[in-house]
């Protein structure tokens, strides 16, 4: 939508779908995947927003003023929009330029369904990649005495079992009680089955790199909330890893969004749930203060148990089952029966869970502030 202020032309973007968008029978769209071959984009390469990809581009290219207004000698690369001559500063939008999209007009059209992804999207690394990937080796290798550190973390006494997450390029000290994601996937923790992943922004090279080497290639669902493009982006990032399958939550709210950021993990020995804030980038991981509720590991209840066993005083396993039926999905199906046949009794936190949807009655005490009233204090 154009409108004119004081400031000349400006452009409102939005990055929500339409409702044709929203729909089940979601059409084939231009995709972007040849962006990631080398050289091409300087954007994220992970699916998410509009909004995030436009605000990398603007932190990797910033605009830069010079004393004297814009002058007719400016390169035609970087031109502004004639309507934003003179005011000083910039609003950039999210949607692309009438040329941008002339460049992208040769792209191939992409079916969402992973064996209509091209090929040729196959994840191979550029130079700056392999560099990014060895630094991420060389800032986390874990001696024997952190790893036992770790450990007693972890199994310490922490009765609500929150913790931060590691900051790189800091003095170790400062680190004190806190949690890199590799810390949370470590074998010292038990031996990995499958895991779930749900997530907002998702970098599947990254994630996957994140588990140690014997457990990369179990079972790994991964749940988002991506359409169209993004999707085609998410689904072309696994085409190298045959063990990940993925689950897309419906939004039937045209604002929503699938923010929930969770891992379940299952293990020979037991299950584990961690709720926390990071978005699965290295980004979040590096250089940011994120939080982390890290659950006990929850022994399987014994066979013939009753529907009931292994609850908490917190209602914590009934309430994570009811968050994971409202998604509706048959592949979660398998997650909720495992939580089923574990005990979570030793939880002390409470789940406060949002679910798109309108609901009457005692129903609309189950989700977001409502459900907060009803929290003991």
């Amino acid at each position: 939508m154009l409108q004119e202020g004081a400031h000349g032309k400006w452009t409102v973007s939005s990055s929500d779908e339409s409702a044709e968008e929203n729909s089940d029978s979601e059409k084939p769209c231009t995709s972007s995947l040849s962006d990631a071959a080398c050289g091409r984009t300087s954007g994220p390469q992970y699916p998410c927003s509009d909004a995030r990809k436009a605000a990398h581009k603007r932190k990797a290219s910033p605009l830069k003023l010079t004393d004297k207004s814009l002058s007719s000698e400016t390169p035609p690369a970087a031109k502004q929009r004639p309507s934003q001559e003179g005011s000083g500063w910039c609003l950039s939008s999210s949607d692309e330029e009438p040329e941008d999209q002339q460049k992208h007009s040769h792209k191939e059209t992409v079916e969402e369904e992973i064996h209509d992804v091209p090929k040729e999207h196959s994840l191979s690394l550029c130079e700056d990649d392999k560099l990014s990937e060895n630094m991420e080796e060389q800032e986390y290798n874990a001696t024997p005495t952190e790893a036992q550190d770790t450990w007693d973390l972890v199994t310490g006494d922490n009765p609500f079992r929150f913790f931060l997450t590691k900051v790189s390029g800091i003095e170790q000290k400062y680190n004190s009680g806190a949690l890199h994601i590799k810390d949370i996937l470590s074998p010292i923790f038990g031996t990995l089955v499958s895991s779930a992943q749900f997530n907002y922004c998702i970098d599947v090279g990254w994630l996957v790199r994140q588990y140690p080497q014997e457990f990369r290639k179990k079972p790994l669902l991964i749940v988002h909330g991506e359409k169209r493009e993004s999707k085609a982006e998410l689904i072309a990032q696994a085409r190298p890893y045959e063990n990940i399958s993925f689950c897309q939550a419906k939004l039937d709210i045209a604002f929503g969004t699938h923010h929930t950021k969770m891992m379940l993990l299952l293990y020979e020995e037991g299950l584990r749930v961690v709720i926390h804030t990071s978005n699965l980038i290295a980004e979040d991981w590096r250089q940011k203060t994120q939080g982390i509720w890290l659950s006990p590991l929850y022994p399987r209840l014994p066979k013939g148990a009753s529907g009931s066993a292994g609850e908490s005083a917190t209602n914590f396993k009934a309430d994570l089952i009811s968050y994971l039926k409202a998604y509706g999905y048959p592949a979660l199906k398998e997650w909720i029966d495992l939580i089923q046949e574990h005990d979570l009794s030793e939880t002390r936190v409470y789940l406060l869970g949002s679910a798109p949807g309108r609901y009457q009655g005692s129903d609309k005490e189950k989700w977001g502030h409502l459900r907060l009233r009803k929290v003991p204090k």
